[in-house]
């Protein structure tokens, strides 16, 4: 019976679960390029650049740190991925529920909803997730770019401890510093990943004229959704790397707004400033998407 409370637990609960693993197995096979795409953009403008590009990054991370301390910071977003996913998933299919009941009454309950209805939950939903996402990419951020640092002091023994650092620093506002930045990117990045998707994957069907998607076209269309979603608004990923990264307590720079640090950025470096890290961000997005795509799809027919 469509609506009744023990359908829509279920329901909300398999979106939750399977959303929440395969984010998790999706951020184990992306983190390392993540590291990359954070030291590249939290490199200092009035500085020389340290790293020539993705691969010099990678090769100094290698040397410097070895295979594990590209991995350094990754519980917190191991943690983010299953509550990014899970959100996503959940609040994507809470604001079609939501669509159907009140704009297309008309649908029958298998016939799906327009594509441009399908984008604005998918923004929806994105908005959300951004609330919890924010602390928890602040920690993962700082985490990152240690090695970056010369005072080895400021080397974290964890994440409680620098969650108690940005705590006495800033108070509880300040792990949300970052959050402008997260919104927009989660906003229509999300918009844009499930629209992809949904387009590309509705394509495939009808070019064979069947409902189910092989585990390759469910994988092409994950992979198409992950490219999207980070072209879409990549300039505010940046401002938000940068503004997460910033030393705690540093003087005159934790009052920084976004389109402040937004300014300086491209003052300093133009707009190519503003897209650095975007190569490799892509070049990691479209199989890591393609991977939660995958899993939560079939996590779905299997149970």
């Amino acid at each position: 019976m469509p609506g009744h409370p023990d359908i829509c637990a279920h329901t909300a609960a398999k979106d939750i679960s399977f959303g929440s693993l395969a984010g998790m197995i999706g951020k184990v096979f992306e983190y390392p390029f993540d590291t990359v795409k954070v030291r590249l953009q939290s490199q200092p403008e009035e500085l020389p650049l340290r790293y020539r590009g993705p691969i010099d990054c990678f090769v100094q991370g290698l040397k410097q740190d070895g295979l594990l301390g590209m991995y350094r910071g990754i519980s917190s977003p191991l943690v983010g991925a299953a509550a990014e996913n899970s959100c996503l998933f959940f609040s994507y299919n809470l604001a079609q529920t939501f669509s159907r009941r009140n704009f297309y009454q008309d649908l029958g309950k298998t016939d799906p909803l327009p594509l441009a209805a399908l984008v604005i939950c998918g923004g929806a939903s994105g908005s959300f997730a951004s609330f919890i996402l924010t602390p928890i990419e602040l920690i993962k951020c700082k985490m990152q770019v240690q090695s970056l640092s010369t005072d080895t002091l400021k080397m974290h023994n964890g994440t409680w401890a620098l969650i108690g650092e940005v705590y006495r620093a800033y108070g509880l506002r300040g792990l949300w510093k970052g959050q402008t930045g997260t919104f927009l990117r989660e906003t229509g990045g999300s918009a844009s990943w499930f629209g992809a998707y949904e387009y590309v994957s509705r394509t495939l069907r009808r070019r064979k004229s069947n409902d189910t998607l092989s585990s390759w076209e469910m994988m092409f269309s994950g992979a198409v959704a992950g490219v999207s979603y980070n072209l879409i608004l990549f300039p505010a990923d940046s401002i938000k790397s940068r503004m997460q990264t910033q030393a705690i307590g540093q003087v005159n720079e934790g009052s920084k707004g976004f389109w402040e640090v937004g300014m300086g950025i491209y003052r300093a470096g133009g707009v190519t400033a503003l897209y650095r890290g975007c190569g490799i961000t892509c070049f990691r997005s479209a199989p890591s998407s393609a991977i939660i795509f995958f899993c939560y799809e079939k996590l779905k027919d299997w149970f």
